[in-house]
C-alpha cells in the first residue's frame, strides 16, 4: 500500500474540493491508524524479548511488571525523541 504525502495532488478525477478534503483527511487519519499498529509490534517485539524467558498459559507477576515497565520506557524514549525533534525543528524555523 501506498503512503500517504500531505502533499500529494487529488484534485485529477471527478471528486470536488470538499470531497478531495474529506479523502485526504481519511488517509491521514489511516495513517496515523497504520503508524500506531507499528508502533505497538515495536513494543511488543522489544519488551517480549527482554521479559519472556518462557511463554505459558498465563504471565506470572515479574513478566507482567517487566512488560508494563518496558512499554512504560518505550513510550517515554519515544515522547522525548519526539519533543526533542520538534524543538529543533522550531529554532530552525525561527
Amino acid at each position: 500500500m501506498a503512503e500517504y504525502s500531505p502533499d500529494m495532488d487529488f484534485s485529477a478525477g471527478s471528486g470536488s474540493k470538499e470531497v478531495n478534503a474529506e479523502l485526504q483527511s481519511m488517509l491521514a487519519v489511516e495513517q496515523q491508524k497504520a503508524q500506531f499498529t507499528a508502533q505497538v509490534h515495536n513494543f511488543m517485539d522489544a519488551c517480549w524479548d527482554k521479559c519472556v524467558e518462557k511463554p505459558g498459559s498465563k504471565l506470572d507477576s515479574r513478566t507482567e511488571t517487566c512488560l508494563n515497565n518496558c512499554v512504560d520506557r518505550f513510550i517515554d524514549t519515544t515522547l522525548s525523541i519526539t519533543n526533542r525533534f520538534a524543538q529543533i525543528v522550531q529554532k530552525g524555523t525561527h
